[in-house]
């Protein structure tokens, strides 16, 4: 008999992996700020207090400069880091996770589609989705799951291509934007941005709730007209050979591989990210409209983005290796450990602060003061996920996740005699 596959206990758990995800759940809180939650738009000329059009501008210009894409790239990586990290686990225990993996990404699937419904810009269910085509790619060799990875970072340079030429191939994205706008008129009576900016100010938790259901298929239109699925299952890949490799345990010996991704992350990755921030800043509305000016935005994307995030990543590891930059960093372990609950927990301060069944900050502050707030939601979060490990092994999310995963519910509270 082989034994079965037990949840992670904190002993057995890669600190620094934490310590990513922590790192990561900042970024991704910010740019979502940016993305969906403030609803800043630099072209509407508002005016208030938390508004500083210059600055603003210019910190805009920054978010696109080391933040758009950096993070939920790292978020990637350790995703597939982590499908590693259970799978050779169970090789080494002699045991077939494989079928334990596919519940936990069906669990993760049911509680992505819960936050979709706060947040119609969730990762978790589009991670899950994807790692259901992740799982097979693990017959293969590391050099070829790499050059894989590579193949599939580079292909929307292509797919923008194509589609530029034959618009037909977009179908899909129109498809799914077209039954989010028939959705959205049946569950809401709303049909155009016009009506949604006047409905969303009138609009209770309830009809947010099945507005977002429309949401779900304007998210995954977009989600396809940016070929995001080749982006993220290509850094996926590239988290599964580190995760299966043990690249991070045995770091002294693969410190020349790090310089130099650090080093080519810099060199390639900071001119070409510049590129894009100027493209997104000054021609962000060629890339919908499928010009040249897009599938320059597209190229600087893929040759920019993956490269300083995994310079971002390669820092961090370097960084973690000595003892001051270990004592630091470790202060974000506690937010990585319950990244999933902070994550619920970004999502429903987002729409607290800034929707207009909230606090309806919404379009009233710019990208200088939104980062100062999302900063602060973090330092909070650090200090309210290090008290709630002193008492519980698991954030709530984490502990219900696994509880499902395993068909057991693990031991949730610490006993301290």
């Amino acid at each position: 008999m082989t034994p079965s596959i037990q949840p992670i206990q904190n002993k057995d758990r890669v600190i620094f992996m934490d310590v990513l995800r922590g790192f990561a759940i900042l970024g991704i809180f910010i740019a979502n700020l940016g993305s969906g939650f403030s609803g800043f738009n630099e072209e509407a000329n508002l005016t208030g207090p938390f508004l500083i059009p210059h600055a603003d501008q210019q910190m805009r210009f920054l978010h696109h400069l080391f933040i758009e894409g950096k993070f939920y790239s790292i978020f990637s990586l350790l995703f597939g880091w982590g499908i590693a990290y259970q799978i050779k686990r169970g090789d080494d225990n002699n045991t077939n996770v494989i079928p334990m993996l596919y519940r936990r990404l069906f669990f993760m699937l049911l509680l992505g589609t819960f936050h979709l419904l706060i947040w119609p810009g969730d990762i978790v269910f589009f991670y899950a989705l994807l790692g259901f085509i992740l799982i097979p790619f693990r017959k293969y060799s590391n050099r070829t799951l790499l050059i894989f990875a590579l193949t599939l970072i580079l292909l929307p340079i292509v797919l923008y291509a194509v589609k530029a030429k034959w618009a037909w191939l977009n179908m899909p994205a129109e498809l799914l934007s077209q039954t989010g706008v028939e959705v959205s008129k049946k569950l809401d009576g709303v049909s155009t941005e016009a009506e949604y900016e006047v409905w969303i100010q009138q609009a209770n938790w309830w009809d947010i709730l099945k507005s977002n259901i429309g949401g779900f298929f304007f998210r995954y239109s977009y989600l396809f007209f940016v070929s995001r699925i080749p982006k993220v299952l290509g850094v996926f890949l590239i988290g599964f050979v580190i995760g299966r490799s043990d690249f991070y345990t045995q770091i002294n010996q693969h410190k020349k591989i790090i310089y130099w991704v650090i080093g080519i992350g810099c060199i390639l990755g900071l001119p070409a990210n510049y590129f894009l921030a100027y493209l997104m800043q000054y021609y962000g509305g060629d890339y919908w409209g499928l010009k040249i000016h897009g599938w320059y935005q597209t190229l600087v994307y893929a040759l920019g983005v993956v490269p300083l995030a995994l310079a971002y990543v390669g820092l961090l590891m370097l960084g973690f290796e000595t003892s001051l930059g270990k004592r630091i960093l470790t202060y974000l372990a506690p937010v990585g450990k319950m990244a999933f609950s902070n994550y619920i927990m970004q999502s429903l301060i987002g729409n607290f602060v800034f929707l207009h069944a909230g606090l309806g900050f919404t379009g009233q502050v710019g990208p200088v003061y939104y980062t100062l707030f999302g900063l602060m939601v973090f330092a909070f979060q650090v200090l309210i996920s290090t008290f709630w490990l002193r008492y519980f092994y698991y954030g709530p999310f984490e502990w219900l996740w696994r509880s499902l995963t395993y068909w057991k519910r693990p031991p949730f509270r610490i006993n301290k005699q």
